[in-house]
């Protein structure tokens, strides 16, 4: 018996030509890390984040699967993200 390793695409629910590199959900403006970090920090299930961003719990679960699958990166890239907004912040204000 062989071992098989199952490979499932994401990008029927999963694009990063928005925002740069930064995966979102296609055709919508909801990075992957908001799902993820909101499933992770509120507790939230599928159902309650699908009704929240106002997306399928087919379109929450890949998000939560990409996520786990890239969380290194995904991580930077919001880290990259939090330090340029408040370098700007810095720079020119709270207004």
């Amino acid at each position: 018996m062989t071992d098989q390793v199952l490979t499932v695409t994401l990008t029927k629910y999963i694009e990063t030509r928005i925002f740069g590199d930064r995966p979102h959900i296609r055709g919508r403006r909801i990075p992957v890390s908001f799902i993820a970090y909101a499933a992770r920090n509120e507790n939230m299930s599928p159902d309650e984040l699908a009704q929240e961003f106002a997306l399928s719990v087919s379109e929450v679960l890949a998000a939560l699967l990409y996520y786990k699958e890239h969380v290194e990166e995904i991580d930077a890239q919001e880290d990259a993200e939090r330090a340029a907004y408040e370098e700007n912040r810095s720079l020119h204000g709270t207004s």
